[in-house]
């Protein structure tokens, strides 16, 4: 039976690895896959008066079509701004602006553009997963210290290494099956 301190302990690796997945899905929504989606604009950021702003800050972001992201800033003096920031970022489109609107057509992807977003998917999934570990690791550190410390009993801190290990197979599969799941998205023409 974990005591409360072991149980804390497993909550907070729990939390972590939780956080660390978390992060690694809304990372895998800014990869353009061929079809439009706001959120592939999340990482753009543009000089907004002496402070980098994200594009979603500083202007309206819409889905018009399947293939088209229409981005209408606040300021019309920020389409030029926005149009650089858009083409530094190397999305893999080109934005066209009427002095009002800016569109991007979104292309469809090609053969070697979709190998290289699996590549990346993978990477960031292999970086995630090194974090559940990393958290993992600080878990059975944090409960050997407070075995050590007296709080409670070795069967305790063997049960909750146990525990830990079991939040870390379940984090691990679902960051694996984000993945998996990414790449048949990518792959879909």
């Amino acid at each position: 039976m974990l005591t409360e301190r072991a149980k804390e302990i497993v909550k907070n690796v729990e939390s972590k690895m939780a956080d660390t997945v978390a992060y690694l899905e809304e990372d895998l929504k800014t990869y353009r896959v061929g079809k439009a989606n706001p959120s592939i604009l999340n990482n753009v950021t543009v000089n907004y008066y002496g402070t980098e702003t994200p594009v979603s800050q500083v202007a309206s972001i819409s889905v018009p079509d399947a293939r088209t992201i229409a981005i209408q800033p606040w300021e019309r003096s920020l389409i030029p701004a926005i149009e650089k920031a858009i083409m530094a970022a190397n999305l893999g489109f080109t934005p066209q602006n009427n002095g009002e609107i800016i569109r991007c057509p979104i292309p469809p992807l090609t053969e070697e553009r979709r190998r290289d977003l699996i590549k990346k998917a993978r990477a960031a999934g292999e970086n995630s997963k090194v974090a559940v570990r990393n958290s993992r690791r600080e878990g059975v550190d944090a409960l050997k210290k407070a075995e050590k410390a007296g709080e409670f009993s070795e069967d305790v801190q063997k049960e909750g290494e146990d525990e830990v290990q079991k939040v870390t197979d379940a984090k691990v599969k679902a960051i694996d099956e984000l993945i998996s799941a990414k790449e048949k998205e990518i792959m879909t023409v």
